[in-house]
């Protein structure tokens, strides 16, 4: 008998073989480029939801909370921890999450903490293409959590089904997410650690916010649209847990009934090859320039204030466009 290959390991639901296939797309090595390729139609089953939040909110309590949840109604979990980047190693900073250590015995639970790799959005390449072998594994819930949260560190949108926003009360860091206009991006928003005295207001704030929002709608999209929970949660005494599940899987049925869950997966699967090609194409363009002494005398213009970066990059591009047409035609 031949041995079994790592693609059908991982298809059976193999746990090593899981490991190993997100450790070949993390350190980018073509072979797990390749395996992502080759699981690729075996995937979209499983339901993907995305945490964001400011930092401190209680995000990875709140998915543990939920883990045990999911694994009480006999459903198999995947978890993907982004961590912001080290600086001296590029790996996960935090490493594995110590607000899960219940769950890493449990064989109906894959955890994983991965670097963001310096992403803006929070989410890396290698950590989009995780959560496709998370699928592909069959896992059928998958738990993207993301760093922290702001006006550009949004892109968790992008690559989940549903999207939950994670804050708290008292924290100015909350504040400054309403500020930011991250309350456009959710599909249920969680208050955690509410037994603060300060959520009955937080609550107020976020209907504010919420119904402005609405002002700029019609009424008939205000009466087709989801309306977006407000869920309280004790992340660390399971309180609210029950809730949450319940307006997951109130959402999800909404995306099904609306028939808008193909359309969003449709919009995700867009925007991540653009943002595949993009990040791949910045670090081909910058390993090309790096020992370009042309480049070298357009930034030391660009320096010295005798052009502008928005016409040097205009320079640069041009000069790559030249350069492909010149290739093509050899």
């Amino acid at each position: 008998m031949t041995e079994p290959t790592l693609a059908s390991r991982l298809l059976a639901g193999d746990r090593r073989a899981l490991a190993r296939a997100i450790s070949l797309v993390e350190d980018d090595r073509p072979e797990g480029w390749e395996l992502v390729r080759e699981v690729y139609p075996e995937t979209g089953r499983a339901e993907v939801v995305g945490f964001t939040g400011p930092p401190g909110v209680g995000k990875s309590t709140l998915i543990g909370a939920l883990t045990r949840a999911r694994r009480e109604a006999g459903r198999t979990v995947g978890v993907l921890s982004i961590d912001p980047s080290s600086p001296f190693t590029h790996g996960a900073l935090l490493g594995d999450r110590i607000r899960l250590t219940e769950h890493f015995l449990d064989q109906g639970v894959f955890i994983r903490s991965m670097a963001n790799r310096g992403a803006l959005g929070g989410l890396s390449e290698a950590a989009l293409q995780a959560a496709l072998l998370l699928d592909a594994a069959g896992r059928q819930d998958v738990f993207v959590e993301t760093v922290g949260v702001g006006q550009a560190e949004i892109d968790i949108i992008d690559h989940a089904d549903t999207i939950v926003l994670v804050l708290m009360p008292g924290s100015g860091d909350s504040i400054q997410a309403l500020k930011a206009g991250v309350m456009e991006i959710p599909d249920v928003i969680v208050i955690n650690k509410a037994d603060h005295p300060l959520t009955d207001t937080m609550v107020r704030e976020i209907r504010g916010v919420l119904s402005l929002a609405n002002l700029e709608r019609t009424p008939e999209q205000v009466k087709a649209s989801w309306r977006v929970p407000i869920v309280r949660t004790e992340a660390n005494r399971g309180k609210g847990t029950e809730e949450l599940v319940e307006r997951l899987d109130q959402h999800r049925a909404h995306l099904l009934a609306a028939g808008t869950l193909a359309e969003r997966r449709r919009r995700n699967l867009r925007n991540e090859v653009l943002a595949i090609a993009t990040a791949r194409m910045r670090r081909r363009l910058e390993a090309d320039l790096e020992s370009d002494d042309t480049f070298q005398e357009l930034l030391e213009a660009v320096v010295e204030r005798r052009i502008d970066p928005a016409s040097a990059a205009g320079s640069l591009l041009e000069r790559e466009a030249e350069r492909a047409a010149s290739a093509d035609a050899r």
